[in-house]
């Protein structure tokens, strides 16, 4: 009789393990879809306002076609070209940007301060996103490696977590530019 009630106890003790690192695997699913839909609003907005400034006549004519052609590539590419998409629209927010001589410019246009200080933002926080996504990429996927999660199958049909990698290294420029430092406080 006490013999089953030890074995009773050990399978209660290891459904409870059981059940909570589901829960835990399953919190992490969904703290890594909220990262990765945050990451796509901050894409989606640093591509959005990149094709606004290619389209409001402020830059030169080659700028803004370089700078346009990678911001629509970038808003329009299917998933499994994004990051290099999104890395193609770094590199010509770098070319665009690459001396303070196009930002100045830029700044001076009617309206052109409350543009760039949008874009410096927009610019500032795709790193930013990328690494929260990131690093709940790593957390799931140290838990899914775990023996346990995957002898019981625990984490079921989701898909295993993929790190986004792109190129994200903000024009120097935009760093520079007077106000922008008002517009992040």
């Amino acid at each position: 009789m006490s013999t089953l009630i030890w074995i009773a106890v050990a399978l209660v003790v290891v459904a409870v393990y059981l059940s909570w690192t589901a829960g835990r695997l399953d919190r992490l699913h969904s703290r890594l879809d909220a990262a990765r839909a945050a990451l796509d609003a901050q894409l989606l907005r640093r591509a959005s306002v990149a094709q606004e400034l290619a389209t409001a006549g402020v830059l030169d004519p080659a700028a803004s076609i370089v700078l346009y052609q990678a911001a629509h590539a970038a808003r329009q590419s299917e998933e499994e070209h994004r990051e290099v998409a999104e890395s193609e629209l770094s590199q010509a927010l770098r070319a665009v940007f690459q001396d303070s001589a196009q930002a100045e410019a830029v700044r001076e246009a009617p309206g052109g301060e409350d543009a760039l200080g949008e874009l410096t933002e927009a610019v500032r926080r795709v790193p930013m996103a990328r690494r929260f996504h990131n690093d709940a990429v790593r957390a799931a996927r140290a838990l899914r490696r775990h023996r346990t999660v995957r002898w019981f199958r625990l984490a079921g049909h989701a898909p295993f977590p993929l790190a986004f990698e792109m190129d994200d290294e903000p024009p120097a420029a935009l760093g520079r530019v007077p106000g922008a430092e008002e517009a992040e406080r």
